[in-house]
């Protein structure tokens, strides 16, 4: 089954993009990355989508996360379309500051599992579903999102679940329903009272249950 499955080392793909040949591994280094693929160049919801990520290019570095999109597109298609893209932020000066991989052929897209089998082209061939994979430093997949090709992706939720994935990479914790930087975070269930309270410094509050199961752990970050 193509795709790329959670904790899976992601592959080390070699790809024709907008700023030349790159391979994968060596274009992340040492950062976090973020692949998020688009159904087609020239389209309406694709460059609203591509100009936000281009408006929030800061956010991302400061997490130390690079961004490369993707879609079936010719690098000649992307580089051409990428002035619009930055057009629709008013800003005619600037290059799209991240790079666009060329997968015309699809080989990229069914080995990842991209392709949305309800959304084809003129020629009836299926487009790039609108898919986000996170990749960390360690460079296997933390977290992947698939949304259908109508359907335009909201960028504060992935800067959102970026913070929590680095967050929960560094300290013993969890975070709950709609959590947001700042919020307290959840004490995972296998740390035990005495672990908890050495880890946590600033105090572990305990909500009284029906149950009697002390599982809800609640500590500043």
């Amino acid at each position: 089954m193509p795709g790329v499955l959670l904790g899976d080392v992601f592959p080390n793909f070699e790809a024709e993009t907008t700023i030349g040949k790159i391979k994968f591994h060596d274009f992340l280094g040492d950062s976090w990355g973020i692949l998020f693929s688009h159904p087609k160049d020239f389209t309406p919801v694709c460059t609203t989508e591509l100009a936000c990520a281009a408006s929030l290019t800061k956010n991302f570095q400061k997490r130390g996360v690079k961004m490369i999109a993707l879609s079936i597109d010719s690098v000649e298609d992307h580089r051409n379309w990428s002035k619009d893209v930055m057009a629709f932020n008013d800003d005619l000066e600037s290059p799209l500051p991240f790079p666009i991989i060329a997968d015309d052929k699809r080989e990229l897209s069914v080995q990842l599992g991209m392709l949305d089998p309800d959304e084809r082209d003129k020629d009836g061939m299926p487009l790039t579903a609108r898919c986000v994979f996170v990749v960390g430093p360690d460079k296997k997949l933390k977290l992947s999102i698939l949304y259908p090709a109508t359907t335009g992706r909201n960028f504060d939720e992935i800067l959102r679940v970026i913070d929590s994935l680095q967050l929960t990479a560094q300290k013993k914790v969890a975070t709950p329903v709609n959590w947001k930087p700042g919020d307290k975070v959840m004490v995972i269930p296998t740390l035990s009272e005495a672990e908890a309270a050495s880890h946590f410094p600033s105090g572990v509050t305990t909500k009284e249950l029906p149950s009697g199961k002390k599982y809800l752990r609640y500590t500043q970050p």
